[in-house]
């Protein structure tokens, strides 16, 4: 495929796959490659052994099930696949399931790279276009940060508190409590999620973009979040149950650890049986940035080229 303008400024799977090809044969871009791939498995790695720190913590105070068991996973290989094949042969199987034919629940996991994120979004148009769906693409990162502007303004509150003080702010009973200030439901005709405690009444949609990123919330989630999953999956679950009962369609895409918890019959795992081709997307996805921002508008094949090979000397240089 040639490397226009217009294939570069997609910067889409249309995109990653023309460079890729571009560089079939080439030492550099392999050896790039290479280095990205073994960069996201070991960060996956210790994403998923952060994430079930918190399960355990979760588990060891009764907050989740240590029991529990999800309906089983099935797995999509992604290999040689547009996002509309592997859309498509999702939705067969929503189609078919329980719940497929009102609202219902579709949770999707996988290694970083496999495309989960595109996966997603070619869902949600599909459900909304051809099936005339209403469609919620969820994530915790909001309810995470509802908690934590509970806890520091828990501790602003306290004679002895120095500002944010995780080991008073943080118990058992007092994350219950802060989970309590949180109710999920319709508000003003819409599915929101209000935080109501500690002198806050606030709507997560309303103050998502100031209040919920504000420096004393944003520094101090990941303290929070390590010892909040089990709550936040327990909201989230019964967040996403109410969505689907209202005929509401929710897509929830994130890891095995923390989506397990969220009952449903549709539960697929995105895979590459050429694991190579992890490291060679986010190569490409790099280089296609990297250049579409040196390239001029509208620039030939051979201005393009030039700024992809730039970009390949420059990250492999840094790698």
């Amino acid at each position: 495929m040639p490397l226009t303008y217009d294939v570069l400024s997609e910067q889409n799977a249309t995109t990653t796959n023309a460079i890729i090809e571009h560089y079939s044969s080439s030492d550099d871009f392999l050896a790039l490659a290479k280095s990205e791939g073994e960069g996201i498995l070991q960060r996956d790695e210790e994403d998923a052994s952060k994430l079930q720190r918190g399960i355990d913590i979760a588990k060891d105070k009764g907050v989740l099930d240590p029991n529990f068991i999800p309906e089983e996973y099935i797995s999509v290989d992604v290999l040689g696949k547009s996002p509309g094949d592997v859309a498509d042969e999702i939705l067969v199987k929503v189609r078919t399931s329980e719940g497929g034919t009102g609202g219902g629940v579709v949770v999707l996991c996988g290694l970083s790279g496999t495309g989960k994120g595109t996966t997603v979004a070619t869902l949600k148009e599909k459900l909304e276009k051809e099936d005339k769906k209403q469609v919620v693409c969820w994530s915790n990162g909001n309810v995470f940060r509802s908690v934590t502007l509970l806890a520091v303004t828990w501790c602003e509150q306290q004679k002895d508190c120095d500002g944010f003080d995780p080991a008073k702010a943080l118990t058992k009973e007092n994350l219950a409590s802060f989970v309590d200030m949180l109710e999920f439901g319709k508000f003003n005709g819409k599915f929101d999620t209000k935080i109501c405690g500690l002198g806050l009444d606030l709507l997560v949609s309303e103050v998502q973009n100031t209040e919920l990123k504000v420096p004393k919330v944003s520094k101090n989630i990941p303290t929070v979040a390590e010892v909040t999953q089990g709550e936040v999956v327990l909201f989230a679950s019964d967040a996403i149950k109410k969505m689907g009962e209202d005929g509401v369609f929710v897509l929830l895409e994130g890891r095995e650890q923390t989506v397990n918890y969220v009952r449903t019959p549709m539960r697929f795992t995105l895979t590459l049986s050429d694991a190579s081709l992890i490291g060679k997307r986010r190569a490409a996805q790099r280089l296609g940035a990297g250049a579409l921002g040196e390239a001029g508008e509208g620039a030939g094949e051979e201005e393009i080229t030039a700024a992809l090979d730039g970009q390949l000397a420059k990250m492999v240089k840094e790698a």
